[in-house]
């Protein structure tokens, strides 16, 4: 091999170390290859009219962020275009379209934004007297899904602290707008963000105005003697013909026109029972709930 095509040992320390040249300018020759950006589709007409928080565009969040910054005595809008890490947490036991425009307004808040979620555990949950419906497990892969998100924390702390945010290299923690007079949000967790509040490091998120209530999820303890579903579930049992595991088989209709309608009305009958149990059903949540 021609001794010319050899590297040397001055070579390789151009590639391993740069020497005088400073780790932007390394950086800045990396220019020509695109940032990755979040793609969003367009919302419908529908959508703008009802949603308050869809019309907003990046350059509105920013601006709203921005201003509320300046404002604060603690808080002052960054001027460099730095990646900044951005904190949002939350049960998401029932991810709402709330929940989405919160996440887009905490991405789209600076220029650049990493986004952190974190997802507080079952533990937390239950020692706080919140039960959620789906496990720990579900709740960070449905974060995980979420265009938004750019890294999701499952051992969220139920209160943040100083701590958590040094270790973590948190900028800013996002806030939605009127959490703090609202009285289904923990007031445990407030203190954590009114720490971050005096220190100018929680921006606030607007609440979207026009959203549909969000379903009523009723929580049973597994050592009631009557849960839901077993009674219905005993009734559909006890059923002539059920099988467990597999469906009675399919019979050649062999009947007359007036069997027909003999049989017609037994399905309807068997339709407005089906019915009935699940109002009863219901009921019997709605009472739970009480």
């Amino acid at each position: 091999m021609d001794s010319s095509f050899v590297l040397s040992d001055d070579d390789y320390d151009v590639i391993s170390n740069p020497g005088q040249r400073s780790l932007e300018s390394s950086i800045a020759d990396l220019h020509h290859i695109p940032s990755l950006t979040t793609y969003e589709l367009p919302p419908s007409d529908a959508a703008r009219e009802r949603l308050s928080a869809v019309a907003l565009s990046p350059v509105d969040i920013q601006a709203y962020v921005r201003n509320a910054l300046n404002v604060s005595s603690a808080g002052k809008y960054p001027r460099d275009n730095r990646t900044l890490r951005v904190y949002v947490d939350g049960v998401f036991d029932v991810l709402t379209v709330g929940h989405a425009h919160q996440l887009r307004q905490a991405k789209l808040s600076f220029p650049s934004v990493h986004l952190i979620v974190g997802v507080l555990s079952d533990e937390h949950c239950r020692a706080h007297n919140t039960t959620p419906h789906f496990s720990h497990l579900e709740r960070c892969e449905l974060m995980r899904h979420c265009r938004w998100v750019d890294e999701v924390l499952p051992d969220a702390p139920w209160t943040v602290n100083d701590r958590f945010i040094i270790d973590k290299r948190i900028d800013y923690l996002a806030l939605e707008e009127g959490s703090s007079v609202n009285p289904e949000f923990d007031k445990e967790r407030l203190k954590g963000y009114d720490v971050a509040k005096r220190l100018g490091r929680v921006l606030p998120t607007r609440m979207t105005a026009g959203l549909t209530a969000a379903p009523l999820l009723v929580s049973y303890n597994a050592s009631e003697d009557d849960p839901p579903f077993r009674e219905l579930a005993e009734m559909v049992l006890e059923q002539p013909g059920h099988n467990t595991f597999t469906h009675p088989p399919l019979k050649t209709p062999t009947t007359t026109s007036a069997d027909s309608k003999t049989h017609s009305l037994d399905a309807l009958e068997a339709m407005k029972a089906l019915e009935a149990m699940s109002n009863e059903l219901a009921e019997r949540c709605a009472g739970k709930q009480k």
